[in-house]
């Protein structure tokens, strides 16, 4: 880890002297790309480990295919410095590349941002982006440079070989999957299920259509809902109440909009847990920055989210906080967009199954009496 870390510190000094330069792919390569893969573990002047231009079964080829027992596990297509690595052209293309050729994985990097898709996901290619993470400080304000190379560290070879990407996918477009299938069950669930709750209740009092209305209740606060922004939180506390702030309005796709499938399931434990405190009091509000959460009136989380992960505030003081994990830090007398004075730094959802403490601790510090 201290040479990915020794590598990264050297690429932001690289960055800061090339960022203004007009780049071409190949100096791009040449000074980004060829170190960080092999500050990763790849040897890329080993063609039976990294084969350049690895022809594809369309014929074509890509810029990197690093192996393991010389069969490829990942494709790697490198742009220019100052490409934005959005154009949809691109991503289907190697996206295509990676699923013709039975490659689980493919990169699609500008040598600073590197950003990771699952070829075999069976949806749009932009919407096989797991997660995304950069060289540049300004995209990983916040970040350790420990946390950074953790970050990098998922396609080193070392990793490939234990199948930590598989994992991390698995992970996190099942759970998608099982999320939106759920939502669709419980906000409007068949007979069956509300027959089979009534029947687990073992209470004949409750009849179907209070089994329907709780789940609503219970279900519905959690998924895609709108609630009054911070100016009018404080006047309903009916969850379907649509944003308005300074005259525009915000929903989750504002928040939720391109980002990678790793930041949203993220966000969508963080949101369901901090409901669940108490379903029927906590209320979700959208403004331009964060995802707000209130105890009726009293603020105890703020979200917001990057390309590679969550920024969570929470209403404590650092001071009071025993071991304090190493990505939560201090913000009093930083400028942030939340409410509180602790930052967490969520980029797993490890992480989050760690920092449900804290947030239970701004609940139970903050909620409306």
């Amino acid at each position: 880890m201290k040479a990915l870390i020794s590598c990264i510190e050297k690429l932001r000094l690289s960055l800061e002297r090339h960022k203004r330069d007009d780049l071409k792919e190949i100096p791009t390569r040449t000074i980004f790309v060829d170190p960080l893969l092999n500050a990763l573990g790849w040897d890329i002047r080993d063609p039976d480990e990294v084969e350049l231009e690895y022809p594809t079964i369309d014929g074509k080829s890509v810029d990197y295919a690093p192996k393991i027992n010389r069969k490829p596990v990942l494709f790697v297509e490198a742009k220019p410095l100052k490409d934005t690595l959005t154009d949809v052209k691109s991503i289907t293309q190697v996206v295509g590349y990676a699923a013709n050729d039975g490659v689980e994985w493919c990169i699609l990097t500008n040598g600073v941002k590197y950003k990771v898709y699952r070829s075999t996901e069976k949806a749009e290619a932009p919407d096989k982006l797991l997660f995304e993470v950069s060289l540049d400080p300004k995209d990983t304000e916040g970040l350790s440079l420990q946390q950074l190379a953790e970050q990098f560290s998922r396609f080193s070879r070392d990793a490939m070989a234990k199948g930590v990407l598989d994992d991390i996918g698995e992970q996190i477009f099942t759970t998608g999957k099982i999320r939106k299938a759920l939502d669709k069950l419980l906000i409007d669930p068949p007979n069956v299920l509300i027959k089979h709750i009534r029947q687990l209740l073992k209470d004949d009092s409750i009849r179907p259509s209070q089994v329907k209305n709780a789940l609503k209740r219970l279900w519905g606060q959690t998924s895609e809902t709108q609630v009054p922004a911070a100016s009018t939180a404080t006047k309903s506390t009916m969850p379907q109440v649509k944003v308005l702030t300074k005259g525009k309005e915000y929903t989750e796709n504002h928040h939720i909009g391109g980002k990678p499938q790793e930041v949203i399931e993220l966000f969508r434990a963080v949101d369901r847990f901090c409901i669940e405190l108490d379903p029927t009091k906590v209320q979700r509000y959208y403004c331009a920055k964060t995802v707000n959460y209130s105890h009726e009136k009293q603020i105890f989380c703020c979200i917001h989210l990057y390309t590679s992960g969550l920024r969570v505030w929470l209403k404590l003081k650092y001071a009071d906080l025993k071991n304090p994990p190493e990505y939560a830090r201090d913000v009093s007398h930083i400028g942030h967009w939340g409410v509180g004075d602790v930052e967490l730094r969520i980029d797993s959802l490890q992480k989050f199954q760690d920092s449900k403490a804290l947030i239970q601790s701004s609940f139970d510090q903050n909620k409306s009496k």
